[in-house]
């Protein structure tokens, strides 16, 4: 459910309305929304996420319009996309075609291919650079113009920048069972109401489009002792994924146009788990958690992977394997909407409880005296 009606006296509202733009545009400056698209990233990459949306300009326009406000971006972007025809459908994407620009492995030292660091935080100081306050303009475009030409040259030599899975490795060894394709159509969530138990697909799309903080703190609940799932990541991948629609709407093929390419983050996480082996002895072995998200939000999509290992065994009584507490408390318009309609009148059902309450003090005095 969702709540978002508001009444009241319309002269009030508006005033409410004029406030606000008063108070986004009294400090005299201006973030432009291509400042935001060059400069945030990471926000638009979470915002697009939690919307189900992959369009970076009106994300950066959400966000200016929402003052920066996660949620009611999110919103703003939701809401815009039901208003969208939705006029093709596109073919199955493979992650192994990925044009891979940042790719490790915490499992393994060595990995096909190489560990490729990319871009991130992970290897900063977290100290506060006083120097951004300071930027020029000339200094910027000369150290742009000296790392583009070094990235230039190291693409060249990194040819169409796809890599190996490593998780295929391990199944060559007979480490990892291996399935036969499920080419069943996947649930969609954003078109019909889903019901439990819910299938595999319909989780994925809920953690996928769950609000960051939710699905990390479940994650981070699961690791801590909430069901004890301690997984070791396997492959975190951040780059590119191709997308093509079949031409004359016609099935997956060869016959296919490429339309563009999403950046997103995926990530396999392998998970032990103690069970019994033939000869009756205790034996481990491993399950993989999945997780991927549009952008580059790598927290999110490993916590997404934990919970995803944690939804497949619902034998479990810890809260992170409950699929209803999970899947109905990650999402962001939902969550932040039914908080939010506290602050909408309540007069009648309140003034009905006082009643209540003098009522029974009334009783309960007259009783006593």
């Amino acid at each position: 459910m969702g709540y978002v009606a508001v009444k009241g006296g319309t002269e009030a509202i508006e005033a409410s309305i004029d406030r606000l733009k008063y108070e986004r545009l009294k400090g005299g400056e201006q973030v432009e929304v291509s400042a935001i698209l060059s400069s945030m990233r990471l926000l638009i990459d979470q915002v697009m996420s939690e919307a189900s949306l992959y369009s970076p300009e009106l994300a950066a326009l959400a966000i200016k319009q929402a003052e920066g406000s996660m949620e009611e971006a999110v919103f703003l972007l939701r809401a815009h996309r039901s208003t969208l025809p939705r006029l093709y459908y596109s073919e199955t994407v493979e992650p192994e075609r990925m044009a891979v620009e940042r790719r490790i492995s915490a499992s393994f030292k060595d990995i096909p291919g190489g560990q490729l660091l990319g871009a991130t935080h992970d290897y900063t100081h977290r100290l506060i650079d006083f120097s951004l306050l300071e930027e020029q303009e000339e200094e910027r475009q000369q150290w742009l113009q000296q790392y583009e030409g070094e990235l230039s040259a190291l693409e060249d030599a990194a040819g169409d920048g796809t890599y190996p899975k490593v998780v295929e490795y391990l199944r060559n060894e007979g480490l990892f069972e291996t399935f036969e394709p499920d080419n069943t159509e996947p649930d969609d969530v954003t078109k019909n109401v889903f019901q439990f138990p819910a299938s595999r697909s319909e989780r994925l799309q809920i953690l996928t489009r769950g609000q960051t903080g939710a699905v990390t703190a479940l994650g981070y609940a699961s690791l801590r002792g909430y069901g004890q799932v301690h997984p070791t990541v396997g492959e975190v991948r951040v780059g590119y994924l191709p997308i093509t629609v079949p031409a004359h709407g016609g099935e997956d093929g060869d016959d296919s146009y490429y339309i563009g390419s999403v950046r997103a983050t995926e990530v396999e996480s392998f998970v032990p788990m103690p069970t019994k082996g033939p000869d009756g002895k205790q034996e481990l072995r491993f399950e993989i958690g999945y997780g991927i998200c549009y952008g580059q939000n790598e927290t999110k999509a490993i916590a997404m992977s934990i919970l995803d290992q944690c939804l497949e065994h619902p034998e479990s009584d810890a809260p992170s394997h409950d699929e209803e507490f999970v899947l109905l408390h990650v999402d962001t318009v939902e969550s932040t909407g039914f908080i939010s309609h506290l602050k909408m009148p309540h007069y009648v059902t309140f003034q009905s409880k006082l009643d209540s309450v003098r009522n029974t003090r009334k009783g309960r005095d007259g009783h006593e005296s």
